[in-house]
């Protein structure tokens, strides 16, 4: 009994070592992508949103671990919890689960066919220029990287739980909102983090105009919330009831700014980012 005991918690301690790597990420990539690619596909079966999940959880490994390994300064600042700052994983170990998970994704992708294999080395691709290169550490480059990787996750997550991989023009438009979105807004993400960035030597939006980063959310939210209310064809209830959801972001990250609400209002930013694109094709 005691040795069949000791592989069982190994194997535990395993899955929340790859859980912690991902933790974080569930709220702002894992469940919106999910659910962005279940209403953009639509989802052909329950097998295929299982495997559309774990697609996006694997590639949301993979970044995570590449990620980590190079950022694990600001971690022991921001979240030492997380498996390399809290010893749970030596940086050796993270070094060779990086580079194995690169060739594990692609050949997980070549299952549904070449063109999801092109969209999971694309995400490498972005994955190792914002790692590697450095672009990560200004606020263009780590934007454009953003845009790039949830763009990929998208086509990718879409393209596995429909019916055909083909994306039709209403999926195509919603993609592109989606992603024009995330170019003029994602440095919210960035608003609880400046005391681990600057311990990094990055220079991200907020650091970079601590006031103009904020007011481009207000703005940025505002604007966003009215255009896609008259893209989609809302009627009127639900219309004034996104842009006073919308307007509420703005003003969050606008006027509350100690590090405990920044993190809310990443929670309700996440919520409210996904809500315009999702209501449309819901009912179309």
């Amino acid at each position: 009994m005691a040795a069949l005991r000791r592989p069982l918690q190994l194997a535990k301690d395993v899955a929340w070592t790859l859980v912690l790597f991902t933790y974080t990420d569930f709220k702002t990539i894992f469940f919106p992508v999910t659910v962005f690619a279940c209403v953009c596909a639509p989802v052909a079966s329950a097998t295929r949103l299982a495997q559309g999940m774990a697609w996006i959880w694997l590639h949301l490994l993979q970044c995570n671990v590449s990620n980590q390994y190079k950022t694990a300064r600001e971690d022991a600042v921001n979240r030492p919890w997380r498996p390399m700052p809290s010893g749970r994983v030596s940086p050796a170990a993270g070094h060779a689960l990086r580079w194995a998970l690169i060739p594990l994704c692609v050949a997980a992708s070549l299952v549904y066919g070449m063109d999801v294999a092109l969209v999971s080395a694309g995400l490498t691709a972005t994955t190792l220029v914002y790692d590697e290169i450095g672009l990560a550490g200004h606020w263009i480059g780590k934007n454009a990287c953003a845009v790039s990787g949830y763009a990929m996750f998208e086509i990718g997550a879409t393209k596995i739980m429909g019916s055909t991989p083909r994306l039709d023009t209403t999926a195509i438009l919603a993609i592109l909102c989606s992603i024009s979105i995330i170019l003029t807004t994602i440095h919210a993400q960035d608003c609880p983090d400046v005391a681990g960035d600057r311990a990094q030597g990055r220079v991200t939006f907020p650091i970079y105009a601590p006031e103009g980063a904020r007011l481009v959310i207000l703005c940025a939210t505002a604007a966003w919330s009215l255009l896609l209310t008259r893209l989609w064809h809302m009627n009127a209830i639900a219309g004034v009831l996104f842009c006073t959801f919308g307007a509420y972001v703005g003003l969050r990250y606008y006027f509350l700014r100690s590090v405990a609400a920044d993190r809310q209002s990443y929670l309700v930013y996440n919520v409210r980012a996904c809500l315009p694109d999702d209501l449309w094709l819901v009912a179309r």
